[in-house]
């Protein structure tokens, strides 16, 4: 095992999750941050949620996060400054930081994390990259040097991350514009043109948690207040499963789509495995229940419904800092510079 001072990072879209050995804590908060001014931060992580659609003139609220990918250095470096410390106050001299990271990303994206490297603590932390698809890999109980041809779909908040393991690496990897986010906004579209009704984000996030399913129909309802369209005032409506579920299964009917054109386009000797294996679903997506059937019926494959799906991605890092023979994967910052 490597020392006790290491952190496993999984900078999500939606809500990054932070891994300490020593303290063996698990801290997930939302990927947000609130800064008043453009310098001074007001609040980070689920502090800035709570603010988010309702902060005042003069602060803004934001996510750092794009697509699963570093859109704000600055910004990414405060807020990893200030959870890593609200992880483990302690982390002593030369911390070890390990980063899940996109696959093939761009020089200019790796010198994004060597900017942040720093972050979390002014001893000159030592800091490693591990693509995602293998903390993935490593989390689902995929033997990666075995596989003769695995596929996982990692269904975020901004996006889905597609990626084929054999021969020991990565084959593909590629993301698809489907995630949570726009679910939600489906969710909003939908609303607004069948109710006359404006509703903001969180409020579809809430509708998408509590309604949202892919085993039935359902005859739940929630109200909601919103902005008239025609009058522009304030009005609570009822929505129903059946409209909610209308709107997320149009949308993810376009991702499966992509999904299964990314399988039917991975050469014949790999997609045979995939096929007899069954596809690997994780993500904070997959929470939707009857999620992991309904691509099963589009896309052609059995699933493999990951059980820590919303937290696949630090668990295998989690995994990587505990055990020796997986760290093979991990490489430092400093060689990718």
């Amino acid at each position: 095992m490597i020392r006790k001072n290491a952190f496993g990072v999984d900078l999500g879209t939606s809500v990054v999750k932070i891994y300490s050995l020593r303290k063996n804590r698990l801290l997930s908060e939302h990927d947000m941050i609130a800064i008043m001014g453009g310098t001074q931060v007001i609040a980070v992580g689920n502090e800035a949620f709570e603010m988010y659609e309702k902060n005042p003139p003069g602060i803004t609220v934001d996510r750092p996060m794009v697509g699963g990918r570093i859109a704000d250095v600055a910004e990414v470096e405060m807020l990893l400054k200030l959870l890593l410390k609200k992880t483990d106050r302690h982390a002593g001299k030369r911390p070890l930081i390990y980063f899940s990271a996109p696959v093939n990303m761009s020089e200019l994206e790796k010198r994004a994390y060597y900017a942040i490297s720093d972050a979390g603590n002014p001893a000159n932390p030592r800091v490693f990259l591990v693509d995602r698809p293998i903390c993935d890999a490593i989390s689902l109980g995929i033997p990666i040097k075995r596989t003769k041809g695995s596929m996982i779909l990692d269904i975020g908040a901004q996006s889905t991350e597609v990626s084929v393991i054999a021969g020991e690496q990565i084959i593909v990897s590629d993301s698809l514009p489907i995630g949570g986010q726009q679910l939600n906004d489906a969710i909003c579209d939908e609303i607004r043109r069948s109710r006359n009704l404006l509703i903001g984000k969180r409020t579809a996030r809430r509708l998408k948690s509590s309604l949202a399913t892919f085993l039935s129909t359902g005859r739940e309802e929630r109200i909601v207040t919103g902005i008239d369209t025609l009058s522009g005032l304030p009005r609570k409506e009822v929505i129903d499963a059946n409209l909610v579920n209308k709107a997320v299964e149009a949308e993810m009917r376009k991702g499966a789509v992509m999904m299964r054109t990314f399988l039917e386009r991975t050469p014949p000797q790999i997609s045979g495995s995939i096929l007899n294996e069954g596809i690997y679903l994780t993500g904070g997506t997959a929470r939707i229940p009857g999620i992991e059937r309904y691509l099963c019926r589009m896309i052609g494959s059995r699933i493999n419904l990951g059980k820590d799906y919303e937290f696949s991605t630090v668990k295998g890092l989690e995994e990587l800092m505990q055990h020796k023979e997986y760290r093979r994967w991990a490489h430092s910052v400093k060689d990718t510079k």
